[in-house]
């Protein structure tokens, strides 16, 4: 499980609690910021304790099970793969969840991304959105590639494959 994943499960519990993020953030002594960094799965570095806090206040917990669910094809690192090929560093998965989450482009990343929206098969792009949805806010994400289209002089029309749901 991605972060970004597990951030959008603790947004979505604590909206239907009819929790405020700072009601959730002070009962489980964590600050707003923090709280609001890992529902947007942002978050750099929070220790273990913490998420296990948030959790218990909401009803949840982490199981543990063997290795990825197998056959379900991981549009993230295919898109990374996809973003590298003429490139001598790669697009980490990490630098393009930042991008998707944020709509900002990673320092340097700008040619990777250029290339994976111009050059990625549709039904990739595709699946990838549709995966990324889930992490953030509805509509978020559209409104983040859209800007990261128009920021890198992406000529392909994003709303060809931008068909979330």
């Amino acid at each position: 499980m991605r972060i970004q994943e597990l951030g959008s499960e603790i947004r979505r519990a604590r909206q239907a609690r009819g929790l405020t993020q700072a009601q959730l953030a002070r009962a489980a002594g964590v600050s707003r910021e923090t709280l609001n960094l890992l529902e947007s799965g942002l978050v750099r570095d929070l220790g273990i304790r913490k998420v296990f806090a948030v959790l218990e206040h909401l009803g949840l917990s982490v199981t543990l099970q063997q290795g990825m669910r197998p056959g379900r094809p991981d549009y993230v690192r295919m898109a990374c793969t996809t973003a590298s090929v003429s490139f001598k560093s790669a697009l980490t998965e990490k630098e393009l969840i930042h991008a998707l989450v944020t709509g900002k482009v990673p320092a340097k990343r700008a040619p990777h991304l250029r290339t994976l929206l111009e050059e990625a098969p549709a039904p990739l792009l595709q699946r990838l959105a549709e995966e990324a949805a889930g992490w953030t806010k509805p509509g978020k994400l559209e409104k983040n590639l859209r800007k990261l289209a128009s920021d890198l002089g992406v000529s392909r029309s994003v709303e060809r494959w931008l068909r979330i749901g």
